[in-house]
């Protein structure tokens, strides 16, 4: 199977083992997840879903949601009352024991409040994704005030992280996140500990929050060349 159809293969997996009518959803950014956004609605359309309020990550997931017809909420609606039953999200890497690095489509914020407000968290991922130790190759994002940047970056760089703002694509000038801010994308040269770097990079000010998801471990659902999906929990 090539990378797209394993993707689709592995996010229907996630939903059709998790997702039940009369659920509130946080819906993940990313080339893994908005197909389970896609399955989601496809689903509902048929009849076979309903009474599922959903929680966006970005305007990307937004978008796909309007038009697969899938009511949208914030977790400060009424509703949803700041909590949600699951999360469906992607990774860029996932380690061992569940960790992940998350923000390469720069979401990274509301993927973690959305993620960190869910009574269940998962993952979706092709087997690419799979690494021993995060941080060495995939870049962690690290989302920063604009006028911090370069105080951040030095602060960065005594962590031992080689440092590279984000550059936009089809634009001039630096990537802008969707709450304004800048990403600074860190690379390490020799392993870290994830849970001890999320909390250290955090307390530098002028971070806004970081791409290491260590606190909320999630079952992993991996989509593999063979047609076959693994579970991790």
């Amino acid at each position: 199977m090539d990378q797209k159809a394993i993707k689709e293969l592995v996010a229907r997996s996630a939903v059709e083992h998790l997702v039940h009518s009369g659920m509130k959803l946080g819906l993940g950014t990313g080339s893994t997840a908005i197909p389970a956004v896609h399955y989601i609605g496809e689903l509902m359309q048929k009849g076979e879903l309903h009474n599922i309020l959903a929680v966006p990550t970005s305007f990307q997931t937004v978008i796909a949601c309007e038009q697969w017809g899938i009511p949208l909420f914030t977790l400060n609606s009424k509703e949803i009352g700041g909590e949600l039953d699951l999360t469906i999200d992607g990774a860029d890497e996932v380690d061992p024991y569940n960790r992940c690095t998350k923000g390469g489509g720069g979401a990274l914020l509301v993927e973690k409040i959305v993620a960190y407000a869910s009574k269940s968290y998962a993952i979706v991922v092709d087997e690419t994704k799979v690494v021993e130790q995060l941080g060495l190759k995939f870049p962690i994002p690290v989302e920063v005030i604009p006028e911090a940047r370069l105080p951040v970056q030095r602060a960065l760089e005594a962590l031992g992280a080689e440092v590279q703002l984000r550059e936009a694509v089809r634009k001039a000038g630096p990537v802008i996140t969707e709450h304004a801010n800048l990403l600074l994308d860190i690379r390490f040269t020799s392993p870290i500990d994830p849970v001890e770097m999320e909390h250290r990079i955090n307390q530098i000010p002028g971070v806004v929050e970081n791409g290491l998801f260590t606190r909320k471990h999630p079952r992993v659902f991996i989509g593999h060349a063979d047609g076959t999906v693994e579970q991790r929990d």
